[in-house]
């Protein structure tokens, strides 16, 4: 006889992103102009700073009106399904692969059918339909402060869990996307009870160290006041295009023989299912993925480019000699919920 069992911190995973999803829908009024065709809605989860120059240059480009309403990823994957066919949204932008594959999963997303776009992303940084398409891709690195440690100090993301690193390491919040995608490639990888041990350890070491902006934890790495932290990569380096001083550099973990290798993600765009303006929706896309919207994400925000004709900032690590966790980035979604229930267990906040 099946039996229900009812878990609290499953019932508040489930509840609480639906409760933001609500506040979410009251604070951010729909865009009454939704209805123009020369005009695209744009739900999008990433800092506003990090996607509006793109939009606004698509815009200059093409005539097209952009309406950018920007939150948390989780809140606008749950204020599209909560809209359902009523959604003014055209387009989804978001900072994780885990998110998009979870909205394709949900069939908020349409397909897409266009050469262009296959020429220009891999296969590996796209869903096997076209449903989402990765726009950048970033590293999530240790950032160290050069005065406190050496990089020969540490090699995996793994010894950061050791008693030698107590008070010296800020961590990003358990909320965070970047935490909850790096922990489910460190799942992947090395399974459910290292992965414990890891956050059990990390928890321990950052005590009071937890903070809700990866631009947060940068700061307090170059100010001293922690040895090193965990972030994207591009934080750190958008942190020294303004501050060249500063005594902080990036260190990739996990290149050694044996290692997991670094753990990547990207942000990356997908077409809402039920958008009235495909055309020009289909259009945003191929601007984004081009070789002139894939030179403003390595430009403007010191990301990856994924298109392979485009070049990074020569300063960050290189792409090609950095070897990556064997984890495909389509995994990602399924792999969320186990991840956040071992952030949950190891006492994250």
């Amino acid at each position: 006889m099946n039996q229900f069992h009812f878990h609290p911190q499953a019932h508040l995973r489930t509840v609480l992103p639906l409760l933001a999803t609500i506040v979410l829908a009251v604070a951010l009024p729909l865009p009454s102009v939704a209805a123009e065709p020369d005009r695209l809605v744009v739900y999008s989860g990433r800092a506003e700073r990090l996607i509006k120059p793109l939009l606004d240059s698509f815009q200059v480009k093409t005539g097209i009106h952009v309406d950018l309403l920007s939150s948390g990823t989780t809140e606008v994957v749950n204020r599209l399904q909560a809209e359902g066919s009523r959604t003014p949204a055209d387009i989804l932008i978001t900072n994780d692969a885990g998110s998009l594959e979870r909205a394709r999963e949900l069939g908020l997303l349409r397909p897409l059918t266009a050469p262009e776009i296959a020429t220009a992303i891999p296969s590996q940084f796209r869903a096997a339909d076209n449903s989402w398409i990765g726009l950048s891709g970033r590293f999530w690195v240790v950032v160290y402060n050069t005065t406190l440690m050496k990089p020969a100090d540490l090699r995996s993301l793994l010894d950061l869990a050791e008693p030698r690193w107590k008070d010296k390491i800020a961590i990003p919040n358990a909320g965070s996307e970047y935490l909850q995608a790096g922990v489910s490639v460190i799942k992947a990888v090395h399974g459910d009870g290292r992965t414990k041990q890891f956050l059990t350890g990390l928890k321990a070491n950052a005590g009071t160290q937890v903070y809700g902006k990866s631009s947060q934890i940068v700061e307090a790495v170059a100010k001293g006041q922690v040895a090193l932290g965990v972030v994207n990569h591009y934080y750190v380096y958008r942190y020294l295009a303004t501050q060249p001083g500063a005594p902080i550099a990036v260190l990739m973990p996990d290149q050694h023989e044996g290692g997991m290798g670094a753990i990547i993600n990207i942000s990356g765009i997908g077409v809402v299912a039920h958008t009235k303006h495909a055309e020009s929706a289909k259009r945003l896309v191929e601007y984004l993925v081009s070789e002139e919207g894939q030179k403003q994400f390595a430009d403007l925000n010191k990301e990856y480019p994924l298109h392979p004709r485009v070049t990074a900032d020569p300063a960050l690590p290189p792409y090609k000699t950095t070897r990556i966790a064997p984890v495909p980035l389509t995994t990602l979604g399924k792999l969320r919920e186990p991840a956040m229930a071992l952030i949950e267990q190891a006492g994250l906040r």
